[in-house]
């Protein structure tokens, strides 16, 4: 994978604008639809219908949720091995830091010659049981502020 299909689409004022009106209705339709595919109509040539899977289409609205808040969004496949510069940039550290993740065992990764590859699915495993204990300590620290009167 290389450094350009991480770059990130960067959106607009135009942008945000149409992810925001767009949004809610996708997740209106996906909460009330539970079909397998989805037959999308072009608008410009209604006897045209793409057909896609259920799941793009979920990512689709993920991908509208951070573009409606003015986010850069990137797509990288669960499979694919990112380089230890790739995989800092997509947890916004610096590269030593996550050096220091990967000799911690914090995420999994293998070596190619001298070169530490990481696949995008360690990474995302890595974030979420970060944001998970992330949550058990803010969760921890509300409950003692009320046990101590502080809320």
């Amino acid at each position: 994978m290389t450094a350009l299909a991480l770059a990130p689409v960067q959106p607009d004022e135009s942008d945000i604008s149409t992810a925001v009106e767009a949004l809610p209705h996708i997740k209106d339709y996906l909460a009330t639809h539970h079909d397998s595919v989805i037959r999308l109509v072009v608008s410009d040539d209604p006897e045209e219908t793409l057909v896609v899977p259920r799941g793009a289409v979920e990512l689709l609205a993920r991908v509208l949720a951070h573009m409606a808040a003015g986010q850069g969004v990137s797509v990288v496949p669960a499979h694919a091995e990112l380089t230890t510069q790739q995989a800092a940039d997509l947890l916004n550290v610096s590269r030593p830091f996550l050096i220091g993740l990967l000799d911690a065992g914090q995420i999994e990764y293998r070596k190619v010659g001298k070169h530490r590859r990481i696949k995008a699915q360690s990474l995302m495993a890595y974030l979420a049981r970060d944001d998970h204990e992330r949550r058990e300590a803010a969760d921890e620290l509300t409950r003692l502020n009320h046990e101590l009167g502080l809320l």
